[in-house]
């Protein structure tokens, strides 16, 4: 892992609890990592959200992205981010700098096949 990346690690991952999967959307769901949540989803819900709020997989964890969009009303800036959508994770990526990637546009590449407007 590069200068970068740890320091990306870090922050991020001490702040905002970031798993590092090199396509950071922190911005769009309310400071949240998506891939906090067992299923890994870039979005959701999965449609398991418990009556409580809580995570269908691990019961007494509240729910990811019940957390992200509550989160994401607090910042008018990006408000209107949770609603985009994101495309499917690129595991390749994992490890890798959101920073770099964000900057090389490498973040924005989907696999082929994949429209967001289908």
């Amino acid at each position: 892992m590069g200068a970068v990346e740890q320091i990306e690690h870090a922050v991020k991952g001490s702040v905002f609890g970031c798993r590092m999967c090199g396509q950071c959307v922190l911005h769009s769901t309310g400071l949240s990592c998506p891939m906090t949540c067992p299923k890994t989803l870039r979005n959701g819900p999965c449609g398991g959200v418990r009556a409580d709020g809580g995570c269908e997989v691990i019961p007494e964890m509240r729910c990811v992205w019940v957390k992200a969009y509550e989160r994401s009303r607090k910042l008018p800036l990006w408000r209107d981010d949770f609603a985009h959508l994101r495309p499917p994770v690129d595991n390749s990526l994992q490890g890798t700098s959101s920073w770099k990637n964000l900057l090389t546009g490498r973040d924005r590449r989907t696999p082929e096949g994949w429209h967001a407007d289908a």
